[in-house]
């Protein structure tokens, strides 16, 4: 008999109310009761959770399976004992707190199956206040590793496993630990996953802050329980990754989060005895995952916080954490030291000799934040003109030195131009309470793309469109376009415009999904012809020898008198050009020709502007002809049929010979 596809695992303790939603979220998935198994494990619960999970055993009969035990301590052994028992091909283990979205397993067992992997994270939501992980969620991720992206950055046990893995590598919870156990049990699956999957584009797990925030992981329970499992996880890293960056992604994690979780949560609440024995502990245990070559993936105040743990300086860190705890209420950003091409972030200690902390623990200058807004950006010809401000959070707007970037996607050519600095009095006082101005952030250039390229025209590609803001020395890049004043549109607009003695296509556009401002030149990704468009040909109703074309034209600009309706006769013969002179405010227009000028032929057609070349509709073709008399004979213009089924024209002098037999046959 087949197994189920997932095995869904409950670790129960003293979890009512939220326990019935939890077992209900997961009995109603739409992959299928017959997918389905559920294991509740009640560790010896004294709240009434034994007698929901006998009714809702009784609810759900061959779905829900229900074991009673003695309390463990912990979510280990009720974890693992679920383990044990479990018969489907993935298993995923949900806390009793929390619930899943209808269609979550379903999806996440498609992606696992689809690109093969052994571990799929779905997209978590935080309920009543709950903070989930974010940063893995930014995509949908078909196929990553632990290395290559941020999967580490959630070590919860609530994921898809394929439980062959954990079978293979015999895979359990680490009883002995009342915290951090799930992290040993994860960050080993990581390590030995075929592939991970992130699913990003569905909510999967809602992640339930209780009422009371007796959540395991919400209550305080000292350092000493996690200076018991970190370094076990420290351990874990060393034994399965060698030295160098992958190492150092991982360790980045815990040199982060759990160091600071341990001061900032738990040291402070020590004796000063303990807070002694825990920095000494802690020391220890980071020592062999922390080094110089990792402070670019630091923040200042990370690099400064495990300064202070290497040098055991106990009272400094207490004062540090006084300081973010301070920080952290204050809607006030750290003011900087900008010195020699650097920013300092003024953190405690900061040239106080008597510490001799270096400078690299408050060295800001990568992580600095930019603004920007752009109130300006439209084609004009050949020219773009940009306006807006920009500038570097926390740094006065002196000695400005900003730029305007433009770079090809592809081949990475770059060209930096002037702008126009312009005062913005006033800006600023809307952020850190007014603490910082920013005087002159103002921008304006207009950017010719005859000259752009020093002097020549720019190459066809895609132009990304940046600025380098510049104060004091200190230089960021940063795209535009994502802050908009409301009166400029981030559509696309395509221009048609003489360059060098031809028509060109230019195309101002803002990317996806971010918003930023792109040149396109040469039609890499707007083309000019869905831009026009022609509809039927017809008699004129008050000039019958006219024949009148109607279509529609959507560029938002191109040369005059270009657009026009060309005819030649296949022999040589070239009537004249029709321009289009007039187009409405939704881009129709209509172009008469008199066919009476035009010599004896079969008469095609076209829509030209420039290189770009749309053939005229052919007429009706039941049509009636149009006659008229030149120099006293008569003359017609009718559709002649032809195998394409364009734009097709006889224009002939009356045979009268034939015109008079035939009316004598009829």
């Amino acid at each position: 008999m087949t197994g189920p596809t997932v095995s869904v695992i409950i670790a129960a303790y003293n979890a009512m109310p939220y326990l019935t939603r939890c077992i209900s979220s997961a009995a109603e998935q739409s992959i299928g009761r017959d997918a389905l198994e559920i294991i509740a494990v009640n560790d010896g619960s004294t709240d009434g959770t034994a007698a929901e999970l006998e009714r809702l055993a009784d609810e759900y009969p061959g779905l829900l399976r229900v074991i009673h035990q003695a309390n463990s301590g912990g979510p280990s052994v009720p974890r693992n004992v679920g383990l044990d028992h479990a018969r489907g091909r993935f298993v995923f283990f949900l806390d009793a707190d929390d619930h899943l979205g209808p269609e979550a397993l379903e999806r996440m067992v498609a992606m696992a199956e689809k690109n093969g992997t052994d571990i799929v994270l779905g997209k978590m939501v935080g309920v009543g206040g709950r903070r989930p992980p974010t940063s893995m969620f930014r995509r949908n991720q078909p196929k990553t590793d632990v290395f290559s992206s941020r999967v580490y950055w959630t070590l919860n046990p609530m994921k898809l496993f394929r439980r062959e893995l954990l079978e293979r590598h015999n895979l359990r919870f680490p009883a002995d630990l009342s915290i951090g156990e799930d992290q040993l049990f994860v960050g080993a699956a990581y390590l030995h996953a075929r592939g991970v999957s992130v699913l990003a584009d569905y909510d999967c797990v809602f992640w339930v802050q209780r009422e009371d925030e007796s959540n395991i992981t919400m209550q305080t329970r000292g350092s000493e329980p996690r200076l018991r499992f970190l370094p076990r996880v420290v351990d874990m890293i060393l034994e399965n990754v060698p030295p160098g960056p992958a190492r150092d992604h991982l360790a980045h994690r815990h040199l982060t989060i759990e160091v600071q979780q341990i001061l900032r949560g738990h040291l402070t609440h020590d004796n000063r005895a303990g807070q002694h024995k825990t920095l000494q502990r802690l020391a220890e245990i980071i020592e062999p995952l922390w080094h110089d070559g990792m402070n670019e993936r630091l923040s200042a105040m990370a690099r400064l916080r495990l300064h202070l743990v290497r040098h055991r300086m106990l009272d400094e860190l207490l004062e540090l954490i006084a300081f973010e705890e301070t920080l952290a209420k204050s809607s006030v950003a750290t003011p900087l030291l900008v010195e020699g091409g650097r920013a300092l972030a003024r953190y405690p200690f900061l040239r106080d000799p008597a510490r001799a902390v270096p400078d690299i623990c408050y060295d800001v200058t990568a992580q600095l934040g930019t603004r920007h807004q752009v109130t300006r950006a439209e084609l004009d010809g050949t020219t773009l003109h940009l306006a807006g401000h920009a500038y570097l959070h926390r740094v006065e707007t002196r000695e400005v030195t900003t730029e305007l970037v433009l770079r090809e996607r592809d081949r990475g050519t770059e060209y930096r131009l002037p702008v126009v600095h312009t005062a913005t009095p006033g800006l600023g006082a809307d952020e850190d309470e007014g603490h910082y101005t920013y005087e002159r952030a103002g921008f304006e250039a207009s950017v010719d793309i005859t000259t752009a390229a020093d002097g020549r025209p720019l190459d066809d590609g895609l132009w990304d469109i940046s600025v380098a803001i510049g104060a004091q020395g200190l230089s960021r890049e940063v795209r535009i376009g994502s802050k908009r004043a409301a009166a400029v549109s981030g559509k696309p607009s395509t221009h048609v415009a003489a360059v060098a003695g031809s028509l060109r296509a230019i195309t101002l556009y803002t990317t996806k999904p971010h918003g930023n401002f792109t040149l396109d030149l040469g039609e890499n990704k707007h083309e000019v012809l869905p831009h026009l468009s022609l509809n039927g040909a017809r008699w004129a109703e008050d000039v019958p020898t006219e024949l009148e074309l109607t279509g529609r034209c959507t560029l938002s600009a191109y040369p005059a008198s270009a657009l026009t309706i060309t005819l030649d006769d296949g022999q040589g013969g070239t009537g004249p050009a029709f321009p289009v002179r007039h187009v409405s405010g939704d881009g129709t227009f209509t172009v008469r020709i008199p066919v009476t000028a035009l010599p004896a032929g079969l008469w095609r057609g076209e829509l030209r502007l420039g290189r770009w070349v749309l053939p005229l509709p052919a007429p009706a073709k039941d049509m009636a002809p149009a006659k008229w008399r030149r120099r006293g004979l008569p003359w017609y213009a009718k559709p002649s049929p032809t195998a394409d089924e364009h734009f097709a024209l006889h224009v002939a002098k009356t045979d009268l010979v034939r015109a008079v037999a035939q009316r004598i046959k009829r």
